[in-house]
């Protein structure tokens, strides 16, 4: 996935409010932007870090820069949390996720279950039905341990529940991690930041959902999905 160039240097100010940041540029202003991100972000918040802005292509934006990297732990991590739907589907498409490759149709954000919406949907007629729930992770505490969720999400575990239930209902269900940094080498539920979702995340996996967990290769133009790391739980 190429990113809107030229992005744009800062060095983080402050985050506040969830969805919003100060950014002190190169020439000393400081601005607001955008920040597409619910979560904690914890250790990749911290002021002075060097970001990566984009700026969008609508004059009537009220905030028209976004976050989009931040350079952390010697490398670089995205921190949008837009993007992860769009990643797997273009990574799906390729090919380069082999567990998913071979459907015939591909459709995002189509309704399911109780009032929800799947983010990927593969169909075939040969291969029948794939649910595909895409997460969004970058939280590392641990040298090359990645970890989701970085906060509570009620939401995580009402979607492994209803993966659970396609499954029931004779489909294919896989929670697909995308970990938008370079030096993840494996995958583990954040337990003690979120009990209850790793709880849903066993009952899940032992109804049958498929886990599977991918790092991806981040750069100042693209962000793109790379080898598949180990699912520990």
């Amino acid at each position: 996935m190429r990113l809107p160039l030229p992005l744009i240097e800062g060095r983080l100010v402050r985050r506040y409010k969830r969805f919003l940041a100060d950014v002190e540029l190169a020439g000393g202003e400081i601005v607001t932007v955008h920040c597409a991100n619910p979560g904690a972000m914890t250790g990749l918040a911290e002021p002075g870090m060097k970001v990566f802005l984009s700026r969008s292509a609508n004059p009537n934006r009220k905030l028209p820069l976004s976050w989009e990297l931040v350079e952390a732990d010697g490398g670089l991590v995205g921190i949008n949390t837009g993007h992860p739907n769009r990643l797997a589907e273009e990574a799906i498409r390729a090919g380069a996720i082999p567990e998913l490759a071979g459907y015939a149709k591909l459709a995002r954000e189509v309704r399911y279950g109780r009032q929800s919406r799947i983010d990927i949907l593969l169909t075939d007629p040969d291969r029948g039905t794939a649910y595909v729930e895409v997460k969004n992770v970058h939280l590392l505490r641990r040298p090359g341990l990645a970890e989701f969720p970085d906060s509570v999400t009620l939401r995580g575990a009402r979607h492994l529940d209803e993966l659970s239930e396609m499954v029931a209902a004779g489909h294919r269900s896989v929670m697909l991690f995308l970990v938008q940094r370079n030096d993840a080498m494996r995958f583990a539920l954040a337990r003690d930041i979120d009990p209850a979702c790793g709880t849903a995340f066993d009952r899940a996996r032992s109804a049958g959902v498929e886990m599977l967990a991918y790092a991806c290769k981040v750069t100042p133009s693209a962000i793109t999905v790379g080898a598949a790391i180990a699912v520990a739980g």
